[in-house]
């Protein structure tokens, strides 16, 4: 059965304006896309009223906290949450419990996705048996299982040897090694970011070298081991030096940044509220402009969420007890339009690139694309309509964030996955 796409504003790379195409839908892919509007006979037609229509959003570092944390979030829960938010792939990282260190957890992740997922799931595998830095994983059998790379995140690999083994191992299988970049010994006790905030408030700080630190050994070491080597969560100004200076010299990275870190500084945390933190912390306006820049001069190639949902018990515990993080699926388009396309720092077309078809790129993903021939994974948008942030309209269990209020353009309102309809307003 065919379906159809009409009336949708699609963006043009060549002329950098939107145009308007309908699209055809068969077997699971895009079929064709066409200017003249089409007859579609007898079949399901979808007019998307002069929305955009855009590929599916790629999110590459998320959390589904499934298996073992499914009172936060679980496969089910979170990947409809990625579908209204637009997204139609994303990868799950591994510190799950039991972490995502066998090939039978990957299996459970990648079964369970393929059962109750609204969206396409790709699961990491852990980088260190139990994501404790000390023994390494089965890198081969985890990837016949269906892992697509390997990181500890959630915590740095403390250990250069062990991370050098870990490229080493990775390359040799063809494997990219991501890392969450963080020095233990800089961090203990720390709940916000060296700076302004933690001054004010009497609070030890999370400095920038403990980030920067294992930026600078992991690309000395993927050099030397010629691995893929992809940068999780940049937040800091020395982070985007490092990136910068090693592919000036060729070094094979990758980096990412999310919308809180491009949005937020430590300036802008109002209070002791745990909405506020998360890892890597908020850190200063001078770092908050160095990832703008990073991600605007290709230093850094892709926006992720790392969506990170937790109960509003554990967050209620206040900013030095709570955990880390904050979700991010339903809200990163509409904040990343909102504050860098409508504000014309940004064309539309830089923006959906990076949450598409670089991440597409990086990891050597079929989709990311809408053009005839690519996987049937589309996002309509909703340009105009303005809308406020409710946590409680959340369809992730997690509602930490603290964007609830902000008034936002750019809300996905249908996704389809495969071509069949993931989410729809």
């Amino acid at each position: 059965m065919s379906l159809w796409i009409v009336n949708g504003k699609v963006w043009d790379n060549e002329t950098k304006e939107l145009q308007t195409l309908h699209i055809r839908i068969e077997n699971k892919q895009i079929a064709e896309l066409t200017a003249e509007l089409p007859d579609t006979g007898s079949a399901e037609v979808i007019d998307a009223q002069g929305k955009l229509v855009s590929a599916g959003l790629i999110d590459m570092h998320v959390h589904l906290r499934d298996p073992g944390f499914e009172y936060k979030e679980d496969i089910e829960t979170g990947t409809l949450a990625a579908a209204k938010g637009g997204f139609t792939t994303i990868a799950c990282m591994p510190n799950t419990r039991p972490v995502t260190d066998t090939p039978d957890t990957v299996k459970y992740i990648l079964n369970k996705a393929k059962d109750k997922g609204a969206v396409k799931v790709l699961p990491y595998a852990a980088i260190t048996k139990n994501e404790l830095g000390r023994e390494l994983t089965d890198f081969a059998a985890l990837k016949e299982a269906g892992a697509i790379g390997f990181t500890d995140d959630g915590v740095g690999v403390q250990n250069a040897q062990m991370m050098k083994d870990a490229m080493a191992l990775a390359h040799s299988l063809g494997m990219p090694i991501i890392a969450h970049c963080e020095d233990d010994s800089l961090v203990v006790g720390a709940a916000v970011t060296d700076g302004k905030f933690a001054r004010e408030n009497g609070l030890k700080g999370i400095p920038n070298e403990s980030e920067a630190i294992h930026v600078g050994r992991d690309v000395l070491l993927a050099e030397a081991t010629g691995v893929h080597y992809h940068v999780c969560h940049v937040s800091t100004e020395q982070s985007v030096r490092l990136i910068r200076l090693a592919k000036q010299v060729g070094i094979q990275v990758t980096a990412e940044v999310c919308p809180h870190h491009l949005i937020l500084s430590d300036e802008d945390i109002p209070s002791l509220d745990a909405n506020w933190k998360m890892n890597p912390p908020l850190r200063s306006p001078r770092d908050v402009q160095a990832v703008i820049e990073g991600i605007e001069d290709g230093t850094i190639d892709i926006i992720v969420t790392d969506h990170a949902p937790h109960s509003a018990e554990e967050k209620a515990r206040g900013m030095l007890l709570a955990p880390f993080g904050i979700t991010g699926f339903e809200t990163a388009f509409p904040l990343m339009y909102t504050k860098f396309v409508k504000t014309g720092k940004w064309s539309l077309g830089f923006l959906l690139e990076r949450m598409t078809s670089e991440p597409a790129r990086v990891f050597g993903l079929s989709s990311g694309r809408l053009e005839a021939g690519a996987p049937a994974d589309l996002t309509l948008i909703d340009l105009v309509n303005e809308r406020e942030v409710d946590p409680q309209s959340f369809v992730s269990k997690g509602k930490n964030t603290p964007f609830g209020g902000w008034k936002l353009q750019g809300w996905p309102v249908l996704t389809i996955v495969d071509g069949t309809v993931a989410w729809s307003e």
